[in-house]
């Protein structure tokens, strides 16, 4: 069992959903539509990692991707929530990333078959501090960016997202129901890109929090 500790509380982590193709420029570097509606995966919590502990690089990808995404604590149970719902139940905010095995993931996608295998690997969700939503007044135009080796990679801002936290929350409990320790990662920008072994990664959120892992 995962926990996250969360200001003088352990909270037990849940399901791991995660938003696809929510920016328009990362949709389009990687040659996919826009979408009109999220598009949903999971990742089992025993993907997750904490800050500062590493990443270990499957043996059987040769392009691993970072994508730093705001990662969403869900604090209560909500089903078919409206606006006011979904963003009440939003407990905290954190820095994440969501590690891609991008060739796996190409080569399903041409077979049709689902990319669960390219998204669920151990250490593939990485979060930093959770921060309260009620302490910190979320704007959706924070600063977005990850560093490999002191190089910017991803540089963007929230409001790029083309879909917000709300409608997220929203459209998610639209069809399955969210539980405390839930945890929801909203997409990546552009500029997504390999990763190697050795490779040391820094990702942020303006007023939010910060991230460190390194590829083993």
């Amino acid at each position: 069992m995962k926990t996250i500790q969360f200001e003088n509380q352990k909270i037990n982590v849940g399901k791991i959903v995660c938003v696809g193709r929510n920016y328009v420029e990362h949709a389009k570097e990687l040659g996919n539509e826009v979408p009109t509606f999220p598009i949903i995966f999971l990742k089992p919590a025993s993907n997750l990692i904490f800050s500062t502990e590493k990443i270990q690089h499957p043996d059987y990808s040769h392009e691993m991707h970072h994508e730093v995404e705001l990662v969403l604590l869900i604090g209560e149970n909500i089903k078919d929530a409206d606006e006011n719902q979904a963003k009440s139940a939003i407990m905290g905010f954190a820095v994440g990333l969501d590690m891609t095995l991008r060739d796996i993931q190409d080569e399903l996608k041409k077979k049709g078959h689902p990319w669960t295998l390219a998204k669920c690997f151990d250490g593939s969700a990485v979060v930093s501090d959770f921060i309260s939503a009620q302490k910190y007044q979320y704007k959706g135009n924070e600063k977005i960016s990850l560093s490999v080796n002191n190089e910017l990679r991803q540089n963007s801002t929230l409001n790029l997202m083309i879909f917000n936290i709300v409608e997220i929350v929203k459209y998610i409990s639209s069809k399955m129901t969210l539980e405390k320790g839930d945890l929801i990662f909203t997409g990546t920008p552009s500029g997504v890109s390999k990763v190697k072994i050795s490779d040391k990664l820094v990702g942020e959120i303006e007023n939010i929090g910060k991230l460190e892992t390194e590829i083993i």
